[in-house]
């Protein structure tokens, strides 16, 4: 996997680069960009507006990764904003160099093609929530989801997500007040804590139990 991300680095870190700080539009929505955005560091959202005016995620990208290959890929038309979620770094890549550089190293189109189907699959188990689920359910899959994709376990075996509520809201289609109010639930029975503004996740396997979900 390094090697791969070694590759990826050394070809697309020498186009020009940006750094945008946290909560800045990189792309808005029916905007076609110009480049393909290879993150260095930082972690960009990409999201839709509801008829309320309330941001709803749909992907979050964290160094190293890029977008929007679709557009690049199959010409498809931006339907999306892309805003960065913290301080990041992004380099602006011309998309046939893009292209160029996935369809002469297979070893990096193989990585992309697996972790979109690790993205796939989360989309999929969030549809299910989103027919199905709870509330509670709906924000412990997000929780659920941002561990395993972005918290690295600690030596106590906690995981720390940097995240907060109205994050959780976004990513679940829910309103601030009805995450508040399950947040609550969810916190008396030991399955997350919040500290300095950060939830954590004392143990990922119960919390995958709760939910029938593991890898």
């Amino acid at each position: 996997m390094s090697v791969v991300i070694d590759k990826i680095d050394s070809q697309l870190s020498k186009y020009p680069k940006r750094q945008y700080p946290k909560d800045q539009i990189i792309v808005f929505a029916g905007e076609e960009p110009s480049h393909i955005f290879y993150i260095t560091s930082g972690k960009v959202i990409q999201y839709d507006v509801s008829y309320r005016g309330d941001e709803v995620i749909v992907n979050v990208f964290k160094a190293p990764a890029f977008f929007p290959l679709s557009w690049a890929i199959n010409g498809t038309h931006n339907s999306y904003f892309y805003k960065t979620e913290e301080d990041s770094e992004v380099h602006l890549v011309p998309p046939e160099k893009a292209l160029e550089f996935l369809k002469s190293n297979p070893d990096v189109m193989f990585d992309l093609i697996s972790r979109i189907y690790r993205g796939v699959d989360g989309l999929l188990s969030r549809q299910v929530q989103l027919m199905s689920g709870s509330a509670k359910t709906r924000i412990l899959h997000e929780i659920l989801i941002e561990a395993r994709r972005f918290a690295a376990e600690q030596s106590d075996g906690t995981r720390k997500l940097k995240i907060n509520e109205s994050d959780l809201a976004s990513r679940a289609g829910l309103s601030r007040e009805t995450v508040n109010r399950e947040m609550r639930k969810i916190k008396r029975v030991g399955m997350v804590r919040i500290e300095k503004n950060t939830i954590i996740v004392p143990d990922l396997a119960a919390l995958e139990k709760t939910i029938g979900q593991t890898d």
